[in-house]
């Protein structure tokens, strides 16, 4: 079993200053920057457009995940933290989402296939911990 934890921090629509921010402070590498506007989901808002889907820096052996908020989602100063697991089998992100999902606050997105991850969820758990469960298979890490 390989897991791997990483640190993902949600924004109210200044993800991408973030980002650049983090990476000059810490002497990161912007691995890429996916915006709302380049996903393939359909009816996408215009203010969604240029709003960061997903992002990561890397710092040495480590990396931070950055999104911000779709339009009109909640976001206070404070819980744009979620705790994303990294997983390398379907098998793995089953038995960790079921767990997860048990006594749930909230469910935000079930354990389903997406256009990145085999099997990739967002859960959370009972004690308000948000999680993120995305599956990268060994081979694609």
């Amino acid at each position: 079993m390989a897991v791997r934890i990483v640190p993902y921090l949600v924004f109210g629509g200044n993800a991408r200053e973030a980002i650049q921010f983090y990476a000059d402070v810490l002497d990161g590498r912007i691995e890429g920057i996916l915006t709302f506007g380049d996903s393939p989901f359909p009816g996408m808002p215009e203010e969604a457009e240029n709003r960061v889907m997903h992002a990561q820096l890397t710092v040495g052996d480590s990396a931070l995940f950055f999104s911000d908020t779709y339009p009109g989602q909640d976001h206070r100063p404070g819980n744009q933290v979620a705790v994303t697991l990294l997983v390398d089998t379907v098998e793995e992100a089953e038995r960790i989402y079921t767990a997860l999902a048990e006594g749930a606050q909230e469910i935000a997105l079930p354990l389903q296939q997406t256009d990145w991850s085999p099997a990739y969820a967002q859960v959370t758990d009972k004690f308000g911990v948000p999680f993120q469960i995305n599956t990268v298979p060994a081979d694609q890490a």
